[in-house]
């Protein structure tokens, strides 16, 4: 697998350095925070508006392919504050979450889970808040 340059709003990191700021302490979500800070660290910081029509921000609306299950899934990726996985509002601070975050429409990603390897592709980017003129979603 290729590897892949992440592409992240200067928005979108603002908000979820603040939000990682904000949890560092809570023994808790030490793990789902340690992850999403590592992926914000591989990627490249965009302002807003440069940020390509095909990439996953915060607030996009995504459809998943789960490779494995061969199950699709319909999700608005969020902030941990308005995710409701039943809504389909997935928080950027879960593992798929974390693993979707600055991908690009197509792509497949692989990561480490107890049972294995996970694998999704992004089947569609339904909704890019950035595509759309919303900046301050």
């Amino acid at each position: 697998m290729k590897e892949q340059t992440l592409i992240f709003s200067d928005y979108d990191v603002e908000r979820l350095e603040e939000m990682l700021d904000g949890y560092r302490f809570a023994t808790a979500k030490r793990n789902s925070v340690a992850a999403l800070a590592d992926e914000l660290s591989k990627g490249n910081v965009v302002p807003a508006s440069k940020v390509p029509a095909d990439v996953v921000t915060l607030n996009s609306r995504i459809v998943l392919h789960d490779l494995d299950k061969e199950t699709r899934m319909e999700v608005t990726l969020v902030l941990p504050a308005a995710a409701n996985f039943a809504e389909g509002r997935l928080s950027v601070a879960s593992p798929i979450g974390t693993a979707v975050l600055g991908y690009t429409e197509g792509d497949i990603i692989e990561w480490q889970v107890q049972s294995g390897m996970k694998r999704i592709q992004i089947e569609k980017l339904l909704y890019q808040p950035e595509r759309a003129g919303d900046f301050h979603l």
